[in-house]
């Protein structure tokens, strides 16, 4: 299939490697014989393609993006794929600093600022009127695949924790335009600059309420400054919900929805990703009792 694709766009490849922090497209970087860095992404499906391939075109010039220079709508092999320009940097890390911080709180609230557009889309819905229910949906189709990892006892009282949390959450905040998968993966960073975020397949209108999960569980919790400094910078764009509330219910969820979707995508495959939330989610519930 890569050869195809590669083929498709024209393209003279002098090298390529395979982006290993991608958990659900195949994402080439590709060198180019004239020295040129691009991206090849392959997406998972179908729908997947046509959400990338709308985020694209609502996101461009008012957040930064990378340029999308060519794009392919597959065919019964091939879900499609786009050919992507290179954004300076590498992905968020760790050793960020506070003005990173602040930048990528910028980076947030100026998507979140984005409204459904007038006018129909194929690929990405808005969840928004029916918030709530989204998530229990989302939730309750993990379930089915967790109930075969998680030991009986457990589960049970999962459920009943997300039962007795949902109703703990303020009213929802949007319609904006939320990543759901907004992670330093997905955040590329130049030295003390935030070129942009990359990975819009999963992308909805909902809840901005969904989108600090991942980011906070992998960046912000580990450094009260570096949180301190994310808040301002979002907070120069636009109100900030009340993390402390919300916060618990989506790392909860996040941990038990993750557990299904490895188990989905393959346990073998995905097994430290599994066994990180199957800790996650056994010290949440022992935090929480």
């Amino acid at each position: 299939m890569l050869n195809r694709v590669i083929k498709q766009f024209g393209l003279q490849v002098d090298s390529l490697t395979e982006v290993e922090d991608s958990h659900s497209s195949t994402v080439y970087k590709c060198t180019l014989t004239k020295g040129q860095n691009v991206f090849l992404k392959i997406p998972y499906t179908k729908l997947k393609f046509q959400r990338e391939l709308e985020a694209y075109e609502i996101l461009k010039g008012r957040v930064s993006i990378p340029d999308m220079l060519d794009h392919w709508s597959g065919d019964d092999e091939c879900p499609g794929a786009f050919l992507l320009s290179e954004l300076k940097g590498k992905p968020l890390t760790l050793e960020a600093s506070p003005k990173v911080a602040f930048q990528v709180g910028v980076l947030q609230a100026q998507m979140h600022t984005i409204h459904p557009p007038n006018r129909k889309l194929s690929g990405i819905k808005n969840e928004f009127a029916n918030w709530s229910d989204f998530v229990e949906q989302q939730f309750y189709s993990f379930a089915e695949d967790v109930k075969n990892v998680l030991e009986p006892q457990l589960y049970t009282q999962a459920i009943e924790k997300y039962e007795q949390m949902k109703h703990s959450l303020p009213s929802p905040d949007g319609p904006s335009f939320v990543h759901m998968d907004f992670r330093p993966a997905n955040i590329i960073v130049d030295g003390d600059q935030v070129s942009g975020m990359i990975d819009f397949e999963s992308v909805r209108f909902g809840s901005t309420e969904v989108d600090f999960t991942k980011l906070y569980r992998d960046f912000l919790s580990f450094d009260t400054t570096l949180y301190k400094a994310f808040r301002v910078g979002y907070t120069s764009i636009r109100p900030l919900i009340d993390l402390e509330t919300v916060l618990p219910f989506y790392q909860f969820t996040d941990a038990f929805n993750s557990i299904g979707w490895c188990k989905r995508r393959g346990i073998e495959k995905n097994a430290v990703f599994l066994e990180e939330n199957l800790a996650r989610l056994k010290e949440f519930m022992k935090q929480q009792n």
